[in-house]
Formats: structure tokens, sequence, C-alpha cells
């Protein structure tokens, strides 16, 4: 048995949730933020058997895509006075994925 976490940009979200369904696999979906920007992400968490394993990532990869995107500097750490922000084009979306053992399983 396997445990999967994937980090999905919120724009991808619902996309990589229905197909995951789709194909048969439960998820525990849990609101996130974090990140450069921090901004919304959403964490899945899906056990699997290690047999497909792959097919939750290829899912998962097929729907989350990366994109660029325009966005303010962030403020520097600190008493800026005569900070200035100004525009920096940003790579956004995407998954981050890890799998991990399962000791146990139990649904009760």
């Amino acid at each position: 048995m396997k445990l999967i976490l994937a980090i999905v940009n919120d724009e991808d979200a619902n996309k990589v949730l229905s197909e995951l369904n789709k194909a048969g696999f439960s998820v525990t979906k849990l609101a996130t933020t974090g990140g450069f920007l921090r901004a919304g992400n959403v964490t899945m968490i899906i056990g699997t058997d290690e047999d497909k394993v792959d097919d939750v990532i290829k899912i998962i990869a097929e729907k989350s895509h990366r994109r660029k995107q325009i966005a303010t500097s962030p403020m520097p750490v600190g008493a800026a006075s005569a900070y200035t922000p100004y525009p920096i084009e940003i790579e956004i979306g995407g998954a981050t994925i890890f799998v991990m053992d399962v000791e146990r399983f139990e649904k009760v």
C-alpha cells in the first residue's frame, strides 16, 4: 500500500480530482497555502496499491499544467521605505508529488 500526497495549484485541482474519481481513486482534498506567492493550493491524499501509483501520477501530470503568470515582486524583509514593487514573470501550476510506504491501513 502507498500513500500519495499531491500538491496541486487551485486552478487545476478540480480537473485532477474529477479525473482521479473517474478512474476509481478515493481522494481526500485539503485546501492549503504556500509557495512564493502564498497562493492557494490543494493537497490531495490518495491511498492506493503499489501497482496503481503510476496511474495516479499519470492522471495528475495530464491534468495539472505549468504556466507563466505576471506577479508583483514580494515585499522585502525589514523596513524599506523606498520599496517600489515591480512586475515579474513566474511559473505556476504543475504538481509536487510525494509517494510514501504505508505500514498499516484501516477503515473503521
